[in-house]
């Protein structure tokens, strides 16, 4: 049987954390940093706005010479964003993060967001189940590593 969104969050023991588009990154960065998490869904007014990750902060604060303690997140959070539901496939993910160059998917119910994956969830969940063989699976994983060398690379010079 194929494993869905549901049962990697049913098997995640976390809290959901989420911040406002109008507090500031620094506020979002230690947020990440004290629960260990490398992205935040914006959130406004009850609805998913943008996802903040410690990538925005490197490329949009980092590189560009701003503060993180004045910039405010709307200024730098990947908008719009794009989202799994409960009953998806993990390999849906899988699919939809490569294609995206996300390592994060907000988990909408019913309008709701009600947790958030990470490609690290999604390979422990493929390892676990063993839903692909070992062989597609270091495929992907090699791929990926090469798309983040190149990345690398490309922004060294």
């Amino acid at each position: 049987m194929m494993k869905t969104v549901a049962d990697i969050l049913k098997d995640k023991p976390y809290s959901l954390f989420t911040i406002a588009p109008d507090a500031k990154v620094y506020e979002a960065i230690v947020l990440m940093a004290e629960k260990s998490i490398g992205a935040l869904p914006v959130v406004e007014e009850g609805e998913v706005i943008g996802m903040l990750t410690e990538r925005d902060y490197a490329r949009k604060i980092a590189l560009h010479g701003l503060s993180s303690k004045t910039t405010l997140v709307r200024a730098v959070m990947t908008s719009p964003v794009l989202y799994v539901q409960l009953t998806q496939s993990i390999e849906d993910c899988m699919i939809l993060m490569t294609g995206i160059r996300s390592r994060h998917l907000p988990v909408m119910d019913n309008g709701k967001l009600v947790g958030l994956v990470s490609i690290g969830d999604i390979v422990k969940a493929l390892v676990s189940g063993n839903t692909l063989p070992l062989q597609e699976l270091e495929r992907h994983l090699a791929a990926q590593n090469r798309q983040f060398q190149v990345e690398l690379v490309g922004q060294a010079g």
